[in-house]
């Protein structure tokens, strides 16, 4: 393994529900940085043995801490990275202050300055044009990691319940958000009210978020706490879509106390 001056720590609870590692940190920091440094150990022996890497990121209040801990003292050679992102709203600039390309570019791009970061142009005229391009994009690079969260109604990127599909022929598509998913986007004041937010986005669908050979994913909050639980202690299935990290041959879930606090520890 690479050598790297990331700090790991020692979970205060680590358990497995099928394939899926689970690391628990009652400190929200450590677990950030916990999984900062899992993640900069994958990418760094993906490039001890490949000429380069696809990274796709998660963006949203959840993954703060955690890009702040990997981007402020990374080791990686990010002239070898293609980065992505996993969803955009639909009809917004990169300019708007909920965009998440501007996120991406202020908190990840202009640190890192990756070979590239490959955008979802969100105020595109032609979607699904869009969707297809973003799509040949992502196959024509090796993703060796995906890093994300999970939403208060249990999302991976915008797949919310009713659009999840765990066999979806497409990796990126039009979704139409729902009710729960909009509303958590007002309650974290990326939109002044709930008729103020987009109804659709673009996003990577369940399968192209889980077709990277490693995932992390990063859930700190007790806002989140009821869809831990429902993934990891209910059925495999779209009712909580990500239940299906748990299918995943290479995923990690880090969580702080808050998040596991409906969990039975």
């Amino acid at each position: 393994m690479n050598d790297s001056r990331k700090t790991s720590h020692n979970p205060d609870h680590e358990f497995q529900v099928d394939s899926l590692k689970v690391r628990v940190f009652h400190d929200t920091c450590k677990m950030a940085e916990d999984a900062a440094y899992h993640a900069e150990h994958a990418l760094l022996n993906h490039l001890a043995e490949n000429a380069s890497a696809g990274v796709i990121l998660a963006t949203g209040n959840s993954q703060v801490h955690f890009l702040e801990s990997w981007t402020a003292s990374s080791h990686v050679d990010w002239n070898r990275v293609t980065l992505f992102h996993m969803d955009e709203y639909l009809g917004i600039s990169d300019q708007h202050s909920a965009s998440f390309r501007r996120y991406m570019r202020e908190r990840v791009e202009s640190v890192l300055r990756p070979k590239k970061f490959e955008y979802l142009q969100g105020d595109t005229l032609e979607p699904i044009l869009e969707c297809d391009r973003y799509e040949d994009r992502l196959k024509s690079q090796s993703i060796p990691l995906c890093c994300l969260g999970i939403g208060e109604n249990g999302h991976l990127a915008f797949n919310d319940p009713p659009v999840a599909n765990f066999e979806d022929q497409r990796w990126v598509k039009v979704v139409q958000l729902d009710e729960a998913c909009r509303m958590q986007q007002v309650g974290e004041g990326h939109f002044p009210s709930l008729e103020q937010t987009p109804q659709y986005a673009l996003s990577l669908t369940i399968p192209g978020l889980l077709q990277a050979q490693q995932m992390i994913c990063v859930c700190p909050d007790e806002r989140k706490a009821r869809a831990v639980r429902d993934a990891l202690k209910g059925p495999v299935s779209t009712e909580c879509p990500a239940s299906a990290l748990r299918q995943h041959p290479n995923a990690t879930l880090f969580i702080d106390g808050a998040a596991a606090s409906l969990l039975d520890l």
